[in-house]
């Protein structure tokens, strides 16, 4: 009999979220307004601290675009992005017609280099125009060098947009990621560490930022009787039950940060004393990782093992794993622009696999995943 597919990070429902969204359905809130979307960014707000604005969106790729419009990024500007992430990281760059300039990674947290940065913003500098943004990523919920970039951001003033699209709940120096940005990002998508089904918030540092955001996500529409519109807007608002989702997934936030660590510490144990696979870790005591996603690099050399054979293996016992990111700079729709650095994110795509993380992990499934890394060494 087969067994049940291992996934890579599916959702986890609490319980409680069936009756926020009933809350919506029983007063007819089923669109764009309610009170679910405002408690939801309350709590968020509360939860993320001093000057933490929060606009709830349809998505973390719209939040990235509305913070681009927010810093007036227009065509021809530069911005700066991380070439190991996401694709959604960057693609809003092209939404404004604005020019992508990708920077490689650092080999400890995986994310923007900061003497690639500068590198980078030299070049712009050089061809006579200041990036208008630096999109730096945690990536896989481990926070990047916030001090590093930040000193470059500051030197240069540069606003730094901080896609923490699967941080929350990570910390640098005890102070949540979603809070370093002049603008942040955080994604509420199925696979995150909770989930709205879809969705993601921006995150401002004033009010008047928030206010603009929301106008911006509800099409520009002007306050007048009529409908009437000197700007361009989108429809890019969360849905009151999405929130519903989201206010009852908060509940449980703390739960799945926890069960998320322990998966870590769990394959901490598999792989402390193998000199083929490397988990990606916390690199100090100022970082401190929701481990959203589990990941290893291979040192095929050693031993002949390689992410494409250790990815066939968990396929053939029904356990999802996924390869890391391909670094934008690598992309066929980015060949043509800028990179700096040494491609370390080109390694790390050569040589890296993602591990089931889910918080819902059954001591059942972490046995079976066991299993197949044990048999591997036979």
């Amino acid at each position: 009999m087969k067994k049940n597919k291992i996934l890579l990070s599916p959702p986890h429902l609490g319980g409680s979220e069936l009756q926020y969204i009933q809350t919506a359905l029983d007063t007819n809130g089923v669109s764009q307004y309610g009170s679910n979307i405002d408690g939801f960014e309350k709590r968020l707000e509360n939860y993320l601290g001093k000057d933490s604005f929060v606009t709830a969106l349809s998505s973390g790729t719209a939040a990235i675009h509305l913070a681009l419009r927010l810093l007036n990024v227009e065509e021809g500007d530069f911005v700066i992005c991380q070439s190991f992430t996401f694709v959604a990281s960057a693609n809003p760059i092209l939404y404004q017609r604005a020019i992508p300039v990708f920077v490689d990674s650092e080999a400890s947290t995986w994310n923007m280099c900061p003497n690639a940065l500068e590198d980078a913003v030299k070049y712009c500098l050089q061809q006579g125009k200041k990036p208008k943004a630096i999109i730096a990523v945690s990536s896989y919920g481990m926070p990047f060098m916030v001090d590093e970039v930040l000193e470059v951001s500051r030197k240069y003033e540069i606003p730094v947009i901080e896609d923490s699209a699967g941080a929350l709940g990570s910390t640098y120096k005890n102070r949540p990621c979603g809070t370093f940005g002049d603008l942040s990002v955080i994604s509420f998508n199925g696979n995150k560490i909770i989930t709205t089904s879809g969705g993601g918030i921006l995150i401002s540092r004033s009010k008047a930022n928030k206010e603009r955001a929301f106008s911006f996500s509800t099409q520009a529409n002007e306050n007048k009787d009529y409908y009437s519109y000197s700007d361009i807007g989108y429809n890019y608002r969360m849905s009151n039950i999405s929130a519903g989702i989201g206010i009852g997934q908060l509940d449980v936030l703390e739960d799945r940060i926890l069960k998320r660590r322990e998966n870590h510490e769990f394959y901490q144990g598999i792989f402390e004393n193998d000199e083929t696979i490397n988990l990606l870790e916390e690199p100090g005591e100022d970082f401190f990782s929701n481990y959203w996603l589990n990941t290893v690099t291979i040192e095929g050399n050693k031993s002949g093992m390689t992410k494409e054979k250790l990815k066939k293996v968990f396929s053939e016992n029904n356990i999802e794993t996924r390869y890391l990111w391909k670094p934008m700079h690598l992309q066929t729709l980015y060949k043509g622009y800028k990179f700096f650095g040494d491609n370390i994110c080109g390694m790390l795509f050569e040589a890296g696999l993602c591990l089931p993380s889910g918080s819902n992990l059954s001591v059942e499934d972490k046995n079976r995943i066991a299993d197949v890394l044990k048999n591997l060494r036979k």
